[in-house]
């Protein structure tokens, strides 16, 4: 009995240890790290999946609710936090100040700590402190919020933000502890995210002295605490090609453990490791969740990691709780912004034929886009619309690849499609939506605008243009900032005719793009000069002076006129199912095609690059001549004494 009692007991003890071995709910798989973070960045309003590229759809609050979920089963005790710009790019964004979506979104979904992203003051100090007032007063459960190199300044809705940051809590640091690890948070805003908003009101310290300070204060207080601890910033700075500002702050401050970087809309399939700092991203509009678990020895050293991206696609389920969120503020949109429209949220308002270039795709060439196409014609329709018998013509409409948020795929066009399209910013009304307004320029300055495109594009995507109206050619071979080698009105007929360097010409495009054209001095230090004017030639002061109404009274947005000029087509023209020769690339070494209309940096350069090349031939030729010399006289030396022998 006592004998086959004790093989039962070794065989049960077997069973178990086998069990143990190979089940990870047993094993300690998934306890093998302390630390576990949850994070997201640039989710821009995006409650619902957006087409991709491939025929399916990505991302979606609906969606990431879910994994958001499942994550949490594995890992109960991991934090979730965001790196800001969770606003800004959907319909949801137009009750942003009287119903704080984005925040209650975030709160739902069980985020614990963001951060504040330059399209967070899209609708200036103002809409900001009005946002953060509705979030605080509501009752729903939201996400702290952390900021710690900003200072609110003197001006207009001042006073209002401060009393709205301090109502609704927001700390330049904080530190939550789960699961016995102690976390400390702090958020930046970066140079280039500052850039970014112009209308923001407030003064950005440089983010490696903000960060070196409160590196400084939370090892001060987390070694009051018990347990090992990590250091996270959350911060809307930014990685360029594994570089950039975010790479940057990582070499310059010592003891931040995880940079969770946004801003630049990056994918990193693995973390950017610099000194001990990891940096992660995990890509725009809520494409992917992003978890980093880290092992951590007793002092909270940083000893092993794990990292994943989670597809938000079409294989995950929508969270119902999330869907009905979603849904009971559409009624409140259609009320509040719709209704002046005369549309509502699922409005269908075209259809498509034929699939237009996938945003992640868009403006990553330099080429013409039938996207950009669509959106430059249809400026020149609604203003014909608005202005009616008054109507000026319009010589050239453009707009920039940074202010297009998305496309359109085969199949319905609705309301709700439009507006992500082009959903940026807020006219002079505080309504959402950058409204179109008209300036004049002359046609060497178009020349010049031109010129932007086919030299900066390749340093800076986002200043691609798209033009009706114009055509323009480039050689890119030519120097830079002379690569345009033709350009030229189209007129309505289809007919082309040279343009005049000192004659005015009609230019519409958005609020945004034109306050940039201004920029152009600046940057090409003088050498291509854009000065947006008035009608009668008077340099402009205030974009917003410019800003072009309908017959109502209210402005023309951007995102409305692609609205009224895809439904006053109904099918999408077949026009726009390929280029039409708007702008050419005609690479050429032909030596006319590479000096044709040089402007004087083109001609000193060449000068320069002439004088290098003269330089270059007369030391060879020195060079080669001093050796033939040298042979010579070694040779006739040589002869002379076996001639004396």
């Amino acid at each position: 009995m006592v004998h086959h009692g004790l093989k039962r007991l070794f065989l049960t003890v077997l069973t178990l240890i086998l069990l143990i071995s190979v089940c990870p709910a047993w094993g300690a798989v998934e306890n093998s790290h302390d630390a576990v973070i949850l994070f997201t960045h640039d989710t821009h309003d995006h409650f619902y999946p957006a087409p991709s590229e491939d025929g399916g759809e990505y991302g979606g609050y609906t969606r990431l609710a879910t994994l958001l979920a499942l994550e949490r089963v594995k890992y109960p005790d991991a934090i979730t936090v965001d790196g800001g710009d969770f606003s800004m790019g959907t319909l949801f964004q137009t009750i942003y100040a009287t119903q704080a979506p984005e925040l209650k979104a975030l709160g739902a979904m069980g985020y614990d700590v963001t951060t504040l992203g330059n399209h967070e003051f899209d609708y200036r100090a103002s809409g900001l402190a009005q946002m953060l007032e509705t979030a605080a007063a509501s009752g729903s459960q939201v996400p702290a919020i952390v900021q710690s190199n900003g200072t609110v300044l003197d001006g207009e809705g001042a006073e209002e933000l401060r009393a709205a940051m301090e109502a609704y809590g927001v700390q330049d640091h904080m530190i939550l502890t789960r699961g016995g690890i102690n976390y400390g948070i702090f958020g930046l805003m970066g140079e280039d995210a500052d850039a970014c908003a112009p209308m923001s009101g407030m003064e950005f310290e440089p983010v490696a002295d903000a960060a070196r300070r409160e590196v400084a204060a939370l090892e001060e207080e987390l070694a009051q605490l018990e347990g090992p601890s990590v250091i996270v910033c959350l911060s809307h700075t930014g990685t360029d090609g594994g570089k950039g500002e975010d790479y940057e702050l990582a070499k310059a401050v010592d003891g931040i453990d995880v940079i969770i970087s946004g801003h630049t809309h990056s994918t990193l399939e693995e973390p950017i490791q610099v000194n001990d700092t990891l940096i992660v991203s995990c890509g725009e509009y809520t494409t992917n969740l992003g978890v980093l678990a880290l092992e951590l020895d007793d002092a909270g050293t940083v000893t092993d990691y794990d990292y994943r991206l989670v597809p938000v696609d079409e294989t995950v389920t929508a969270n119902t709780e999330m869907e009905r969120l979603a849904q009971s503020f559409q009624p409140i949109i259609e009320e509040e912004y719709l209704s002046q429209f005369g549309l509502t949220f699922d409005q269908v308002l075209a259809r498509s034929e034929f699939d237009f270039t996938p945003i992640s795709q868009f403006g990553k060439e330099h080429k013409e886009d039938t996207l950009g196409n669509l959106i430059a014609d249809s400026y020149i329709y609604a203003v014909q619309q608005a202005e009616g018998e008054d109507y000026v013509p319009v010589d050239f409409a453009v707009v920039a690849a940074g202010v297009i948020r998305e496309s359109f795929s085969a199949g319905e066009i609705t309301t709700s499609d439009v507006f992500n399209v082009s959903s940026l910013g807020s006219g002079a009304d505080g309504t959402p939506g950058y409204p179109l307004i008209s300036v004049w320029v002359t046609g060497r300055e178009l020349r010049d605008a031109f010129e932007v495109d086919a030299s900066v594009t390749g340093l800076m995507p986002a200043a691609q243009i798209y033009g009706s109206g114009m055509t323009w050619t480039w050689n890119p071979y030519r120097i830079i900032l002379n690569r345009v080698n033709d350009y030229a009105q189209v007129l309505p007929d289809g007919t082309t005719v040279p343009l005049e360097d000192d004659k005015l010409y009609r230019v519409v495009t958005g609020l945004y793009t034109g306050q940039m054209l201004g920029t152009v001095n600046d940057q090409s230090f003088g050498i291509l000069t854009i000065t947006p004017k008035d009608a009668q030639g008077n340099p402009v002061t205030n974009f917003e002076d410019q800003i072009i109404y309908t017959p109502n009274g209210s402005e023309l947005k951007e995102w409305y006129a692609l609205a009224t000029y895809l439904q006053s087509m109904g099918t999408v023209d077949q026009r726009y199912a390929a280029p039409e020769g708007r702008k050419v690339e005609e690479a050429s070494l032909n030596p006319v095609s590479l000096l044709k209309g040089l402007n004087l940096v083109g001609w000193i350069a060449l000068v320069v690059c002439l004088v290098v090349l003269a330089l270059i031939v007369f030391i060879v030729y020195r060079i080669a001549t001093r050796g033939r010399r040298r042979r010579y006289g070694g040779q006739k030396g040589r002869g002379y004494h076996r001639y004396r022998g």
